[in-house]
């Protein structure tokens, strides 16, 4: 069966958002006017009083930048003595109660969080491992990284070397250190040599040579890899992803699968954990939190489109039928708007 993913036709041409550093494509801005003072007196009211008003916790922290939301904490703390993620904690259950204090932290710590949820505990949680090592940029690993090491005075990568080994291991330990090429200068004699090596590694031989594929997947810049897309699909009359997933199996392939989506296109990536979070039986909260907040102010937009375009729906109605009360109401508006 033909899938988006299938189609080359204009991926050398469409944006990076592997790269991107700008927040244009976001539903969440600055707020023009903002005053924290008068936004923590208003959160500080809505949770002090009689039962709690969840529309103005809403209201207030979806409508903000993450970085407004940090001066709110700061003028809260002043105000009341207290942390306003202590309050928060003591006040909101639940799904709802997680998204409110991701919505409050910085992303970079965020993310590091996420991380620390996926690798402790009983057994590692590999596809939010593979989430946040292929879709997030060199600069957002590096957040994580330095968030990870301020708060647990350890090296990300040295406790991550303990959580996974094999080849998933090795390329998500490539991934995490967040050294890939950003050069936006495409060598398509280089392209052309790569795809031959993955050819050659993979489709050509008896038993697939995965280092090559680690290799060149995890070092080469996003346009780099575009092109080498395209010439692999010349070459072999399949895509690169095919190959991997007949080639292939387990978490090797789950990660490899992943880095050539977002390659590609994080925000269909995305969209496609999205509706996977939602379908079937149960809502798997944890991932449509991390997605909804972690891209607000990044490219949910873009988010939003891809979703549209795979599943003929909006994103917005698809919450709409599948999360209600506050936590519903909360994500609706991050998402911010129906397409």
């Amino acid at each position: 069966m033909a899938t988006v993913w299938d189609d080359l036709s204009l991926l050398l041409d469409s944006p990076d958002s592997l790269s991107v550093t700008s927040s244009a494509r976001g539903t969440v801005k600055e707020k023009p006017g903002f005053n924290p003072s008068e936004d923590a007196a208003a959160l500080r009211k809505a949770i002090e009083g009689l039962g709690t008003n969840e529309k103005t916790l809403i209201e207030i922290l979806t409508q903000r930048s993450n970085a407004q939301r940090q001066l709110i904490c700061k003028s809260y703390h002043q105000a009341t003595g207290r942390t306003l993620a202590d309050d928060l904690k003591g006040d909101t259950r639940g799904d709802f109660e997680d998204i409110l204090l991701a919505l409050i932290t910085p992303p970079g710590q965020y993310d590091c969080k996420e991380f620390i949820h996926a690798i402790k505990g009983a057994g590692t949680t590999e596809k939010t491992l593979i989430e946040l090592f292929a879709s997030r940029s060199n600069s957002q690993i590096k957040a994580m990284s330095d968030a990870y090491l301020a708060e647990t005075g350890r090296s990300l990568i040295h406790d991550l070397k303990s959580e996974v080994s094999g080849d998933f291991g090795k390329a998500l330990l490539i991934l995490a250190e967040g050294k890939r090429d950003e050069s936006k200068t495409v060598d398509a004699a280089k392209a052309k040599a790569d795809a031959k090596v993955l050819y050659e590694a993979g489709e050509k031989r008896w038993g697939t040579d995965e280092s090559k594929f680690i290799d060149i997947l995890c070092h080469r810049s996003v346009p780099q890899l575009r092109q080498t897309l395209v010439e692999y699909h010349n070459l072999s009359g399949k895509t690169l992803q095919q190959s991997i997933e007949s080639e292939m199996s387990g978490n090797i392939e789950k990660l490899l699968v992943a880095v050539v989506k977002c390659v590609k296109s994080v925000p269909a990536y995305l969209a496609e954990r999205l509706q996977k979070s939602m379908k079937g039986l149960g809502t798997t909260e944890s991932i449509l939190t991390r997605i909804m907040v972690s891209r607000s102010e990044i490219d949910l937009l873009d988010i939003r489109a891809e979703y549209k375009k795979l599943y003929g729906c909006s994103l917005y109605s698809a919450i709409q039928s599948d999360v209600g009360g506050d936590y519903g109401e909360c994500l609706k508006m991050i998402c911010g708007g129906d397409d």
